[in-house]
């Protein structure tokens, strides 16, 4: 059989989980034929990691500029797109309309403008889109779908969901180009697409209302200095200032993070290291969103990028009991160590409370490696020999879709003080208007 071409856009730190998996892990099923970036240097670094790492033959390398050059010359089957979030709808609609396949980072976009772009190139060619949701992949997310699907405790009425971020996870967002909505959404849509997508997951449902409150109650150069700093920098790279900031990354001490962004910066201009006490950020990094669903069922979520832990809690309430899964993961910054170490699970419990009977703790199977697990089983799903999948965990465009507009409707709600109705944003295939 033969092995199915790969071209891979937008080379920054989440990229090298896709690229090591074809070069390593599904090697006999597929081969990466193209690499595609703004910054010169960082595709010469990725080359270099896979001659060296992986005895990979050097890829040709094409500017961002040169995707229809690089579609045309290499042949993918497939284009795999791990650019900045607001650019992704741009690969994907060009990389379809040219005849490929798309493998999507998460958000898959960031807007309602976008996301219809998208929507309506995929009824215009026919061609297919995965996002990749890790997150449904991970052992205890699986089993809670499972859990749901077998009516343990019922139909779902209500979910109250805590996603919680620390200040070495959740502070990486306000040093990156994340801190400017109009590149990540937002919080709302760049993280917390993972669990507005779990929810609809879990639930087999999708959003139709959605009310939400937030605001930038911890970063930012204001709120730091109401609490009495007044030391600032505009960056840690060669500034007094950040000395002995517990919040600095000195990207110096890190290869990775040298190679990757030191290095390239005078190529583009993107500072990786920017103070997350700065000025001109534009995300909260507070947050609180009620939904309410299709199903019936009510949400209450909660994210917060500043807690000294991470991880997560979700409560169900069912019409036959209650359901709680606890997750705390370890701690990491994006492209500071192996990706394999990203989401880490140090403990994790699903805990179920029967409405008449005693509660028990619900053997939740063994996951190794970055996000709970749910790495590993999603890259076979997407490079490797997929298996029949009860769970229907591969996800698609719809389930992209309907993920980012909880969010998307969120910050609307945020702007506007009103609720939003979901469908009032996009005209999706199948989907009713409220």
């Amino acid at each position: 059989m033969a092995k199915k071409r790969y071209a891979q856009v937008g080379l920054g730190g989440r990229a090298r989980m896709y690229y090591k998996a074809i070069a390593k892990e599904f090697s006999e099923t597929s081969e990466l034929v193209a690499l595609c970036d703004i910054n010169r240097t960082r595709l010469e670094y990725a080359n270099e990691v896979l001659e060296n790492e992986f005895g990979y033959n050097r890829l040709p390398m094409y500017g961002a500029d040169e995707l229809e050059k690089m579609i045309e010359e290499t042949k993918p089957d497939v284009v795999i797109v791990t650019s900045i979030d607001r650019t992704h709808h741009r690969y994907i609609i060009k990389a379809m309309e040219m005849g490929c396949d798309v493998i999507s980072e998460k958000p898959m976009t960031v807007d309602a403008v976008k996301c219809q772009e998208i929507v309506d190139c995929i009824q215009r060619t026919g061609k297919n889109l995965r996002v990749t949701f890790n997150y449904r992949y991970a052992p205890h997310n699986t089993k809670v779908r499972e859990l749901i699907m077998n009516d343990t405790i019922g139909k779902i009425t209500q979910v109250h969901f805590e996603w919680i971020l620390n200040t070495s996870h959740g502070a990486d967002y306000f040093r990156r180009w994340h801190r400017d909505k109009r590149n990540s959404g937002g919080m709302l849509v760049h993280k917390s697409t993972h669990h507005f997508d779990l929810v609809n997951f879990w639930l087999g449902t999708y959003p139709k209302q959605v009310f939400a409150y937030g605001d930038l109650k911890f970063y930012g150069r204001e709120n730091a200095e109401e609490r009495g700093v007044t030391k600032f920098y505009s960056r840690v790279h060669g500034q007094k200032n950040a000395e002995g900031d517990p919040f600095a990354l000195r990207m110096e001490d890190n290869e990775n993070l040298k190679r990757l962004y030191l290095d390239a910066e005078h190529e583009d201009g993107y500072i990786r290291d920017q103070s997350v006490f700065g000025d001109n950020i534009s995300i909260e990094d507070t947050m609180n969103v009620l939904v309410r669903y299709a199903s019936g069922a009510q949400l209450s979520y909660s994210l917060n990028t500043y807690s000294p832990w991470e991880g997560f809690r979700v409560c169900f309430t069912g019409t036959k009991g209650r359901m709680e899964l606890d997750v705390k993961e370890a701690v990491y910054v994006n492209a500071g160590g192996d990706s394999k170490n990203e989401g880490v699970v140090n403990s994790k419990t699903i805990t179920v409370y029967p409405l008449f009977g005693a509660p028990y703790n619900v053997e939740i199977p063994a996951g190794t490696g970055a996000h709970g697990g749910g790495d590993a089983v999603l890259l076979n799903d997407l490079f490797g020999t997929p298996v029949e999948d009860p769970y229907k965990r591969a996800a698609g465009y719809l389930d992209g879709a309907l993920s980012i507009l909880t969010g998307i409707s969120a910050n609307k709600s945020i702007s506007t003080g009103m609720p939003v109705d979901v469908m009032s944003l996009v005209d999706l295939p199948g989907y009713r208007k409220i």
